[in-house]
């Protein structure tokens, strides 16, 4: 049988910090050659979720893109002598989610937003390419914003609508470090709520006021993430994509030009790294704000 995670990548962008990476690799895919989100929405564009850890303490950024990567993340986690694991959902999305069920003892913790979703997408879950059922609910509920202790380590969760409706980003204050679920991304944010455009780029503006010095997206590159995250700048290269897209979108001619053209300004910065298969994100991007309600 096929081991999903046989390409994890598992890097440490900060001691007891540890991204589990996956994707990016020439020539491979992982479950088929049709279009499908595992493939196409994580794996080709590069995948990552995180633990922070302290002592025999760990607080899990997702359940990664299958359960075979979720092992593999348990794994390596007792095997640093963790015995206390809980979980955090960034939001409801397949692959963010697809490895709940490993995690099925620990405590679970979402917003009541991504709660609700998952409940309501539960057969739309299932019926995807690969499936995700049963769906393994959050079983911790909260608004807003909580705090938690991971060992030495204070964590805030922080929720925000961009991308989806529920997005939960994680804060460590202590060292300025933002885990960004999908709530940023690089090459490009990929739009999943399109008629909400204009609320995420609020929100954008909202985010930048945190206190960050460094920013570990789920979706980059491998050596921008292992070497430490993001600037903050990330967070204007997200919006000012978005703002583009928006201001242009009417524009026949928007489809001739390439990615790499329309973000110049931002590739020229630095702020984000081109990557080719967002050029297929980049179309569907403009399909979704074109066709939004």
């Amino acid at each position: 049988m096929t081991d999903f995670a046989a390409t994890l990548r598992i890097l440490e962008p900060y001691p007891g910090l540890f991204a589990y990476y996956d994707g990016r690799t020439p020539g491979k895919r992982l479950h088929s050659p049709d279009r499908n989100w595992l493939d196409d929405g994580a794996y080709s564009l590069g995948v990552a979720s995180y633990a922070i850890v302290s002592e025999n303490e760990a607080l899990v950024y997702d359940t990664h893109i299958s359960l075979d990567h979720a092992r593999a993340v348990r794994r390596h986690l007792e095997g640093l002598g963790v015995s206390r694991i809980r979980v955090v959902l960034s939001h409801w999305h397949a692959d963010h989610i697809a490895g709940n069920a490993v995690f099925a003892d620990c405590e679970i913790i979402a917003n009541r937003l991504t709660a609700k979703a998952m409940a309501d997408n539960a057969a739309v879950l299932a019926a995807k390419n690969p499936p995700i059922d049963p769906v393994v609910m959050p079983n911790a509920l909260f608004n807003e914003r909580l705090e938690l202790d991971v060992g030495k380590w204070n964590v805030e969760l922080l929720q925000f609508d961009i991308h989806s409706a529920d997005g939960t980003v994680l804060l460590l204050p202590d060292i300025g470090v933002l885990l960004a679920g999908d709530t940023l991304e690089d090459t490009v944010t990929y739009i999943s709520e399109p008629e909400h455009t204009l609320r995420h780029i609020e929100e954008l503006d909202r985010l930048a006021g945190l206190p960050i010095r460094h920013i570990l997206p789920n979706h980059g590159s491998e050596d921008r993430i292992g070497g430490g995250g993001y600037a903050p700048d990330l967070i204007q290269a997200n919006r000012d994509y978005l703002q583009r897209l928006l201001d242009n979108v009417a524009d026949p001619n928007l489809d001739k030009a390439s990615l790499a053209d329309f973000i110049a300004p931002e590739l020229a910065h630095g702020s984000v790294i081109y990557f080719a298969p967002y050029e297929r994100v980049h179309r569907d991007n403009i399909a979704a704000l074109r066709n939004r309600k």
